[in-house]
């Protein structure tokens, strides 16, 4: 389980978070949304102990982030961090890279080199394997960072808009299939931030809407369709219930006459 403690941080101008409490349970998949510049991946970042809070905590299983260096070098090794811009090493092959990363995290050399080739053809890479990175397109690029929360089979995934920057619809495919099953067959729990309403039905099982440096919501979607009454989806549910500014910005937009 992860625990946010009465997080408050700022970048010395404006709060970005405010005084937040949640828990995220084991097992889930938990999408985080919310308008741009809102605090989604500052957020992400509090959770993997990138940054330090300037109030509150969190822990993860009882343990406090950063409270001692090797309590947060075994936290970095059960909860692996992805940004959305992640550095590669352009001049080392995908291989390479791979492998660097298992080596990193301890992995077991015969069961590293099998992981790796089965990440190759799960995300359509096994031509460009030994390529340097820097041959790889942008969605290549973003399909090889993926791969490497995955080598590691951490047990905390924080993905910081893992269905953008270029995944094709294959990719798409197959990292939603991958994190379902992880999460419910072996227990891992996902927070991904999102940028759009549509990713969020299949992909996650629990919400959490960050607005102005709150949390607008924190609940799962189950309880969330239940609560705004049937035959609602979930991007109908979020656009009626928790962007319905996005529809009356639509009506002014159009009420002005459309060149």
């Amino acid at each position: 389980m992860i625990r946010v403690e009465n997080v408050t941080q700022h970048y010395s101008v404006r709060p970005v978070l405010t005084d937040i409490s949640l828990t995220i349970p084991q097992g889930s998949r938990t999408a985080v949304i919310g308008p741009n510049g809102m605090g989604k991946t500052t957020f992400l970042s509090v959770l993997a102990g990138v940054l330090e809070p300037q109030r509150g905590h969190v822990e993860i299983d009882g343990i406090r982030r950063r409270s001692s260096v090797d309590k947060e070098l075994a936290l970095r090794k059960k909860a692996f961090f992805l940004p959305d811009r992640c550095y590669l090493p352009k001049m080392r092959t995908g291989r390479e890279f791979l492998l660097g990363v298992g080596r990193l995290y301890d992995i077991e050399e015969l069961r590293l080199f099998d992981h790796a080739q089965r990440l190759f053809s799960l995300f359509n890479l096994t031509e460009l394997a030994d390529s340097p990175i820097s041959n790889y397109s942008a969605g290549q690029q973003k399909k090889i960072s993926l791969a490497s929360p995955l080598i590691i089979e951490a047990e905390i995934l924080l993905l910081d808009e893992p269905f953008s920057g270029g995944l094709d619809p294959a990719g798409i495919l197959a990292l939603r299939r991958v994190l379902t099953r992880l999460a419910e067959e072996n227990g891992c729990t996902i927070v991904f931030t999102a940028p759009v309403p549509e990713l969020v039905a299949e992909n996650a099982d629990r919400l959490i809407v960050i607005r102005d440096g709150q949390i607008a919501v924190n609940d799962s979607i189950a309880d969330l369709l239940t609560k705004t009454g049937t035959g609602r989806s979930v991007e109908q549910m979020l656009n009626e219930q928790i962007f319905p500014e996005s529809e009356q910005n639509v009506a002014d937009y159009f009420a002005g006459g459309v060149a």
